[in-house]
């Protein structure tokens, strides 16, 4: 078993690249907070499930990147990180994940079986479909600066606001659809798929995918497409 990481596979964090990184990240902190405020009270007065888990989602991420921010920064400063931390730090946030999943799946159901029928929610519209348009292109982003510095940490970061990007379609989608057609099913439904991301992505911080950076195990280069995730050769 090698016991340092090959040349190949050490961020290079002293670059322009690593430097956007930090930036992303702060972006990132700084937009989900935003959007889970806004979320959240939307969700609330008009009674959305799917935009009250949407929200909290939004809370969860914060989480996670400053997890990551903290890593960048200490790598930039040529600190070594703790791990032990922040795979504690990622183990709560795939906790809170889960819970997520589970209160959108129970309030899902009730509302469901239970004919609750929300109030239409301009404001949830209007919020994710500003956040389709802004995640991916965090997403693409992040990756890019990623790969040119060779982090799995960054690809891996961008890998999860790709997630949030396909949570902004479902959530932007069941709430434009039942402004249009009036389907009380569609809110918990979107809910569901709420769910299913939070399963994921709670999978993911368990096994500590963030924070596999370079102490991944592995003896040989990781090419751009073996960089996309760092699940393979993490131990």
């Amino acid at each position: 078993m090698s016991t340092t990481p090959a040349p190949a596979t050490v961020p290079e964090v002293t670059g322009p690249a690593a430097h956007r990184a930090v930036r992303y990240a702060k972006f990132t902190i700084g937009y989900n907070v935003i959007e889970g405020v806004i979320a959240i009270s939307a969700g609330t007065v008009a009674g959305a499930v799917s935009l009250i888990g949407f929200g909290i989602d939004s809370g969860i991420e914060v989480a996670a990147a400053v997890v990551v921010l903290i890593r960048l920064l200490a790598e930039i400063k040529g600190g070594e990180p703790d791990e032990a931390k922040e795979r504690r730090a990622l183990k709560f946030i795939a906790i809170t994940f889960f819970a997520l999943a589970a209160y959108v799946t129970v309030e899902g159901v009730r509302d469901l079986f239970g004919g609750e029928k929300p109030d239409t929610s301009l404001v949830g519209i209007i919020l994710t479909g500003v956040s389709i348009v802004i995640m991916p292109w965090l997403a693409r982003a992040k990756r890019k600066a990623g790969l040119e510095m060779n982090s799995r940490l960054v690809v891996a970061d961008a890998a999860e606001t790709k997630l949030c990007a396909w949570l902004s379609v479902s959530t932007f989608a069941g709430l434009l659809a039942f402004a249009l057609f009036g389907w009380t099913w569609l809110d918990p439904v979107a809910g569901f798929v709420i769910a299913a991301f939070a399963i994921m992505e709670g999978k993911e911080a368990w096994e500590g995918e963030l924070v596999c950076d370079d102490g991944c195990e592995d003896d040989k280069p990781a090419s751009a497409d073996e960089a996309s995730s760092c699940s393979d050769g993490c131990k």
